[in-house]
């Protein structure tokens, strides 16, 4: 039963650990959203699935919860998924005129291919500017892969605004239900369709975007840096102090049977004075090598005594005298953890940048661990105490959050790659060569997945 309370506990504590780390991600990317009023439809922690316990904010609409599948968290920010196509403001305004419409109706309608109109709906459902409607009758629901037969307008106030924008007041006026029609703002169309992209993804600045992009990796940097100097300035750090001064004796060793015990202060070996535990360690070190007969003068409570050791007759592995130092514990000041954490950073920074470097990549991958190694390391951190675990935490939201910034789709850097590049060039990436550099990455990071699972199962389970 040992593997198995062994594997339920690695199985806990990397689950615990890494959809924090994730939740916190995602919850930047979410913060950052609702700060330049983009629409957030969904917020979770746990991967996306059909089971879920959710509440539905009622200022912002976005819906908040947790699903089973315990592995990270996600949210949806409106606007992420491709432009809307150019017949987007002629499809937005049929649904808001007609209420509620089957899809093949409204292809009629518009003379529209069903093909070219379903990419449309597909956008602006994104955008949460109109909805499916689900038909129990027809028995459809919203776990089934195929759209349903109608899609109809969203819950509306008298200003057009529906529950994931601020300011909405669905008190007023002329507000209307969801599948009920109603009017286009002046304009028409086309400023209806402007309207609903501002409050999107797409429809923000630059700026937004970017720091959208940013704010997930930016919290897991600022979480592993306000670890690492909590867990220095309260929890302290051990420290070694260098007298030679004896802090442990191990069981049956010769320190034992020399007469040495916890507390003695050894001032000569072998009638050569030491004064550090570095020249105790020098010496003893030389003693044991030449394998003959030498004594250790030592203080206990201010009398001094003598005794003899042979390192020929040792029952530990040769060479180990069986002492450990005097370890006391440290608490540095505020700014010298942060002076420290930041040493941490530049670290973690120079080892993912050798990632990318084709001499250093195989040796990076080889000392990379999979989720089934941060679960180990995160079960025996766990078991050696909160700081120590707190530790772990620091160091791996550190990684994820510089891992992220990697600029490789679809990851974080990789989005804010193309927002750069799209900025140079003054025209959007098309959504073609997005997807193509998405599948791209993916591809490459299931690859490191697999191979770096298996180097941890191997090491892990078999020994090698």
């Amino acid at each position: 039963m040992s593997w198995l309370s062994s594997f339920a506990s690695a199985a806990f504590w990397g689950i615990f650990l890494l959809s924090i780390l994730v939740f916190l991600h995602e919850g930047g990317h979410f913060l950052a959203a609702r700060a330049f009023d983009m629409r957030v439809t969904e917020f979770f922690l746990g991967m996306p699935c059909r089971y879920k316990l959710s509440h539905k904010s009622r200022t912002r609409g976005t819906e908040i919860g947790v699903t089973p599948i315990l592995l990270g968290g996600y949210n949806r920010i409106c606007g992420m998924n491709g432009p809307a196509g150019a017949r987007a403001a002629e499809v937005l305004s049929a649904v808001a005129r007609a209420g509620r419409i089957k899809i093949s109706q409204l292809s009629e309608d518009l003379a529209m291919d069903t093909n070219e109109l379903v990419d449309v709906l597909s956008v602006l459902v994104d955008w949460a500017s109109i909805e499916p409607y689900y038909d129990v009758s027809l028995g459809e629901n919203p776990s089934r892969k195929t759209w349903p037969e109608q899609v109809q307008t969203v819950e509306r106030d008298a200003n057009l605004l529906t529950a994931f924008d601020r300011g909405h007041d669905f008190s007023l006026p002329g507000s209307t239900r969801a599948g009920e029609s109603h009017a286009l703002p002046d304009g028409g169309a086309d400023a209806f369709l402007a309207q609903e992209r501002s409050r999107t993804y797409q429809g923000k600045g630059f700026f937004a975007r970017v720091l959208t992009l940013v704010a997930g990796p930016a919290v897991n940097v600022v979480l592993g840096i306000a670890l690492v100097v909590g867990c220095l300035s309260i929890g302290g750090v051990q420290v070694v102090e260098n007298v030679p001064e004896i802090g442990s004796v191990e069981v049956g060793s010769l320190a034992e049977r020399c007469g040495l015990t916890e507390g003695d202060r050894i001032s000569s070996v072998n009638g050569t004075s030491v004064s550090t535990w570095v020249e105790l360690c020098d010496q003893l070190n030389e003693c044991l090598a030449s394998g003959q007969v030498f004594t250790v003068e030592f203080n206990r409570d201010g009398q001094q005594l003598e005794g003899a050791v042979d390192p020929a007759n040792n029952p530990l592995e040769s060479g180990k005298f069986g002492i450990t130092a005097v370890v006391t514990t440290l608490h540095p000041s505020v700014a010298d953890s942060i002076k420290a954490a930041l040493n941490y950073v530049a670290a973690t920074v120079s080892y993912i940048a050798q990632l990318l470097q084709p001499a250093h990549t195989a040796e990076v991958v080889s000392q990379s661990s999979s989720v089934v190694g941060i679960s180990v390391m995160a079960s025996q951190a766990a078991a050696s105490g909160a700081r120590d675990f707190l530790f772990l935490m620091a160091a791996i939201s550190l990684s994820l959050g510089f891992m992220n910034l990697i600029p490789i789709p679809p990851l974080d850097g990789g989005k804010f790659l193309i927002e750069v590049i799209q900025l140079l060039i003054r025209r959007d990436v098309s959504i073609r060569v997005q997807n193509a550099l998405s599948y791209l990455g993916i591809v490459l990071a299931m690859i490191l997945f697999f191979f770096v699972l298996k180097q941890d199962i191997v090491r892990i389970v078999f020994g090698g």
